[in-house]
C-alpha cells in the first residue's frame, strides 16, 4: 500500500516537485483495489432496509446496525438460488465481496449467499410500537375525519430546504393559486426530529384557522424516515383537531404515522393532489353544467323559434274572421240538429212507450202462464199425497174411538171400540177376541169384531153388517180377498 498512497515525507526530497493530482476515476478505481485486496469476501450480519428490487431482477438495500449501515447488491442470478423471501427489518447474513461502486464512489457488498439471522431490533421495535397503539385504538378507522370540500388555508409540516415542501407548493400554486398555505418548518431526520413534528402539529392546532394539515417528507431509508413512526408523532396526529394528511415518503413507504392520519397519501405531491381535488371536481362540475344549461337554452330557443313559425303559417293569424266565420257555421249546424232532434221527439216517445207496453204484455203472460203449469204440478203433487187418495185405491184407515189410529193388534183387546174408515164411509165395530202382540205371534186368536151400522153407504153386504178377522200380521179390519181392501197402516 505504500506505493498507492506516499507517507508525508516521502517526497521531502524533491525541493520543486509538486504534489500529485488525482483524477477522480483513477482513485476510486485505486481505491477499490485496495478495498477488495484487503477483504476479499466476508461474512456480514445486519438488518435489511430500504429493500428494492426492479424490474433488472437484481436486489439492493442496506444492511445496518445500531450505529452504521452498509449498502448491499444481490445480482439476478445469485438471488435465484435465495429461498426466504427478502424484506425490510429482517436480521440476514451475508457472504459476499466488498467493493466501490465506482459510478458513485461509494463502497459496497456484493453478496453472493444470503441466510435469515432472525428480525431486526428496529423492526421489531416498530411492530411492537404498532401493536400497543392499534390496541388504543389511535388507528381506528371510526375515528378519521374526511378532509374538506374546498380548503382555502392548509398547513404543511415539513422540512424548509427539503423536496416534499417544493412538489407541495407546486402542485398547489398549478391547481389552486390563491391557496392559503402555512408553513411549520422542522427537521424530518434525525435525533430529535420527532419531537419538533408533534410540536409544529399542536402549535398550527393552537394557531387555529386552518382547514386540514400535511405532514410528511420525501423518500429515504427506514432509519430517515423513522421520527414519523415514533410515539410522540402519532400521538400529535390523534389528538390534532384539523385533519390530517400524512405523506411521508414513496408508495412502498409506509410508517406509524400512515396509520394514525385521517388520510394517506403515497407521495407529497399526491398529498397536495388531494388537498385541491375538491376543487378540480367543482370545475368539472360547474364547466358540466355550464355546457349543459347553453345546450338546453339553445334547445329551448330552437323550439320556441319553430312554434312560432308555426303558428306565423296558421290561417287563424293570416285571417283572423275565418276562425269566427268557421265557428259561426258549427254553431248554424248544431242549431239544425237540435231542431231536427226536437221535431221527432214526440214520435220517438210514442214508439218506445209501445214497445215497452208490448215487451211488459208478453213478460205478464209468460209469466202467467209460468205461473199456472206451477200451479198444475203443485196440484197433481197434492193429490197425489192425499189420503183420502190412497182409501180410493182399496186400503182402510182403523181408529180408536179417541181419535188414535190402531197401528197394532195389541191396542185392540176385546170389547175394544172401533171405527174403520173406508173410502166412502164408515163403519164402527167392537173387537170380540184378538190375536197375536206386537210381533205378530200365532198363538192367540184373533178378535171377534162385532159390527154397527156404519155411516151411509157403509153396508156393503147388503144388510149393514158384515164379519171379518185380520190377517195373520195382526192390525185394524180390513176386507179379506174377496172385496180387495187392505189396512192403510
Amino acid at each position: 500500500m505504500d506505493d498507492r498512497f506516499p507517507a508525508d515525507g516521502a517526497g521531502a526530497g524533491r525541493e520543486a516537485a509538486r504534489p500529485p493530482v488525482w483524477k477522480v476515476s483513477e482513485l476510486t478505481r485505486r481505491i477499490k483495489g485496495a478495498l477488495e485486496g484487503a477483504f476479499g469476501s466476508v461474512w456480514v450480519e445486519g438488518e435489511i432496509s430500504n429493500f428494492r428490487k426492479p424490474a433488472s431482477g437484481h436486489a439492493y438495500f442496506t444492511l445496518k446496525d445500531a450505529t452504521s449501515q452498509l449498502r448491499a447488491v444481490m445480482f439476478r442470478s445469485a438471488l435465484a438460488g435465495v429461498a426466504l423471501p427478502l424484506k425490510d427489518g429482517m436480521l440476514v447474513r451475508g457472504y459476499g465481496q466488498i467493493t466501490v461502486y465506482e459510478a458513485a464512489g461509494d463502497y459496497q457488498i456484493v453478496l453472493r449467499k444470503i441466510e435469515a439471522a432472525g428480525e431486526g431490533e428496529l423492526m421489531l421495535r416498530l411492530e411492537a410500537l404498532k401493536k400497543r397503539l392499534a390496541a388504543e385504538g389511535l388507528f381506528a378507522a371510526e375515528r378519521k375525519r374526511p378532509l374538506p370540500a374546498l380548503p382555502q388555508h392548509v398547513g404543511i409540516v415539513t422540512s424548509p430546504t427539503g423536496a416534499a415542501i417544493r412538489d407541495i407548493l407546486q402542485v398547489l400554486d398549478r391547481r389552486f393559486a390563491n391557496l392559503h398555505v402555512v408553513l411549520a418548518p422542522v427537521r424530518v431526520q434525525g435525533a430529535g426530529a420527532a419531537d419538533e413534528i408533534a410540536a409544529a402539529i399542536d402549535l398550527l392546532n393552537k394557531r387555529g384557522g386552518l382547514d386540514v394539515l400535511i405532514v410528511g417528507r420525501g423518500g429515504g431509508s427506514l432509519e430517515d424516515l423513522w421520527c414519523f413512526n415514533e410515539e410522540a408523532v402519532v400521538r400529535a396526529i390523534v389528538r390534532s383537531r384539523i385533519p390530517v394528511i400524512s405523506a411521508v415518503g414513496h408508495e412502498i413507504d409506509w410508517t406509524l404515522s400512515d396509520f394514525a392520519a385521517d388520510v394517506r397519501a403515497p407521495t407529497p405531491s399526491a398529498a397536495a393532489e388531494m388537498v385541491v381535488q375538491g376543487k378540480a371536481e367543482l370545475e368539472r362540475r360547474v364547466a358540466d353544467l355550464r355546457r349543459r344549461l347553453a345546450l338546453g337554452a339553445r334547445a329551448a330557443t330552437l323550439g320556441w323559434r319553430n312554434r312560432l313559425d308555426r303558428v306565423a303559417r296558421a290561417p287563424g293569424l293570416r285571417d283572423p274572421l275565418q276562425v269566427v266565420r268557421q265557428l259561426q257555421q258549427r254553431a248554424d249546424f248544431l242549431a239544425v240538429r237540435l231542431q231536427r232532434a226536437l221535431a221527432g221527439l214526440p214520435q220517438l216517445v210514442r214508439q218506445r212507450a209501445e214497445a215497452a207496453a208490448r215487451r211488459m204484455e208478453w213478460a205478464a203472460r209468460t209469466r202467467l202462464e209460468e205461473n199456472r203449469s206451477a200451479l198444475k204440478h203443485a196440484e197433481a203433487q197434492l193429490r197425489m199425497l192425499n189420503p183420502k187418495g190412497v182409501l180410493a185405491r182399496g186400503y182402510s184407515l182403523t181408529r180408536l174411538r179417541d181419535g188414535r189410529i190402531l197401528r197394532s193388534a195389541a191396542e185392540a183387546p176385546p170389547g175394544t171400540k172401533l171405527e174403520t174408515e173406508f173410502a166412502d164411509g164408515a163403519v164402527r165395530s167392537t173387537v170380540d177376541a184378538a190375536e197375536g202382540g206386537r210381533d205378530g205371534g200365532q198363538t192367540g186368536k184373533g178378535p171377534e169384531l162385532r159390527e154397527s151400522p156404519g155411516a151411509a153407504g157403509g153396508n156393503r153386504g147388503g144388510n149393514g153388517r158384515r164379519r171379518t178377522r185380520p190377517g195373520e200380521d195382526g192390525g185394524g179390519l180390513r176386507g179379506g180377498p174377496e172385496t180387495g181392501q187392505a189396512v192403510l197402516f
